[in-house]
């Protein structure tokens, strides 16, 4: 075993760089089993449900790079799904983290819930983790009734294997993990770099515990933190509109000028009647514009085969818009940790009214991929929504953001809350920038080890 004897090196919260200051260690940590980059690894208890401390434990997981050089402080990382294996997918990427660990360690653990079936090492929930394709949407308030049984009856399938940890699955208790973690560390002030669904913890984590924020870094996620959701559910589809728009100039220069004017008429046929794609397939204009908007934020590359799908579409054949791999319908993991974080619509005449609003912010793209479709999965949960959209307090220290086309506007509208944050852009395709832009991996380095941020308007 490696466990510390010695006085652990850890991140003192006041002034502007790294000083170390000892503390006593209450980790043991030993290799990582199959390890063959240096990590190490060492378990938490943390209760299941935190208002009850004192009841049932489960078992976090917990994963380190140690610093390379003299260790000034700790950096934790999560890379969201919304949860999944940090440890391993740390040993995987361990490159990503070498000049950071030059000066800090780099820690990690595989989130509550999402264990073997995922590949993690925390306590895992005992559950038929399937895919469902998502709904429609409901047509009156008969069709509203039998989606929210739908719903309940595959939630109940997960839930029964254990309800107390099916109920404490939400971003805000991954938060409340992070917590324990930061205190079983030393008890320095949290530094902390949330990739995707991650930067949904970070967001729970500053509301939660705002005192103890040093350094946030939220890597192409959304915004979690809106002063009003509605408004927010419409930049949702605007950026999706861009997303389209982006695509659409590019055809008018590039000899696909009939494919803008066939859009909006192709989505409107194919909600009356769904154009045939495959044996026993057809989509519907809501699952055209989510494909549509999946090719389109991916550029240049996916554009022409985008358009091609699109004008044999037109003719009647959609089978260009089926996945190669994977779902050939839009579709949706069962989603604990999402129906605990996201609101969704308490009856049919509240979603018809959100839908007419998106439709008319983007009416290329609909309400089709925000989260007004997704958390339709979520009608008639089990479990309540325990973790709502909630605005940042403005007494954070300035945080820092990250993200390409749409992820950086959404993370800047977050952290835009907070006075002095700053957000890096890359104009460009992607889903998040450390692990492959090393123009923002440097910025959000100095931030991390000196609390340096970048310019405003920063573009890598």
């Amino acid at each position: 075993m490696l466990k510390s004897i010695a006085l652990a090196l850890v991140l003192l919260t006041t002034g502007g760089g790294l000083r170390a200051q000892p503390v006593p260690a209450s980790l043991d940590w030993s290799p990582c089993p199959d390890d063959k980059v240096g990590m190490q690894c060492a378990d938490l208890e943390v209760p299941v449900d935190w208002a009850d401390p004192a009841g049932r434990k489960i078992t976090l997981k917990l994963g380190r790079l140690p610093a390379t050089g003299p260790a000034e402080g700790v950096a934790l990382v999560a890379y969201g799904g919304p949860g999944g294996p940090g440890v391993s997918l740390t040993q995987s990427m361990s490159g990503w983290w070498a000049d950071l660990r030059k000066r800090m360690d780099v820690v990690t653990w595989d989130t509550r819930g999402y264990g073997a079936q995922f590949g993690g090492l925390s306590t895992g929930l005992p559950c038929l983790w399937t895919r469902v394709p998502l709904p429609e949407f409901p047509q009156d308030d008969a069709d509203f009734g039998r989606l929210s049984d739908a719903n309940r009856g595959q939630a109940e399938v997960c839930r029964q294997a254990d309800p107390v940890l099916f109920a404490h699955m939400s971003s805000a208790d991954h938060a409340r993990d992070m917590e324990a973690i930061r205190k079983a560390l030393g008890g320095a002030g949290l530094n902390y770099y949330g990739a995707s669904y991650a930067g949904f913890y970070g967001q729970a984590y500053a509301r939660l515990f705002p005192r103890q924020v040093r350094t946030m870094v939220l890597d192409g996620t959304w915004n979690h933190s809106p002063a009003d959701w509605g408004r927010e559910l419409e930049e949702m589809a605007r950026s999706n509109e861009r997303f389209l728009a982006r695509f659409f100039d590019w055809c008018a220069a590039n000899g696909c000028e009939d494919v803008p004017r066939a859009w909006r008429a192709l989505v409107a046929r194919a909600d009356r009647r769904p154009v045939p794609a495959a044996k026993n397939v057809a989509y519907t204009g809501r699952d055209l514009q989510a494909f549509a908007i999946a090719s389109a934020r991916q550029g240049k590359a996916a554009w022409p085969g985008l358009a091609q799908a699109i004008r044999k579409a037109r003719d009647g054949d959609a089978a260009a818009f089926v996945p190669a791999r994977g779902a050939r319908y839009p579709d949706q993991a069962t989603g604990v940790t999402e129906c605990a974080d996201w609101p969704r619509p308490a009856g049919r005449k509240e979603l018809d009214a959100t839908v007419d609003r998106l439709r008319a912010a983007a009416p290329n793209a609909g309400a089709a991929a925000t989260m007004a479709t997704a958390t339709l999965a979520c009608v008639g949960w089990p479990v309540p929504v325990t973790n709502p959209p909630a605005p940042l307090p403005k007494t954070l220290p300035p945080l820092l953001g990250a993200g390409a086309w749409g992820e950086s506007e959404a993370v800047a509208r977050a952290i835009g809350q907070v006075p002095g944050s700053v957000t890096i852009v890359h104009d460009g395709p992607g889903h998040t920038l450390y692990g492959t832009n090393t123009c923002a991996r440097a910025h959000i380095n100095r931030y991390f080890t000196d609390k340096a941020l970048p310019q405003k308007n920063t573009t890598c």
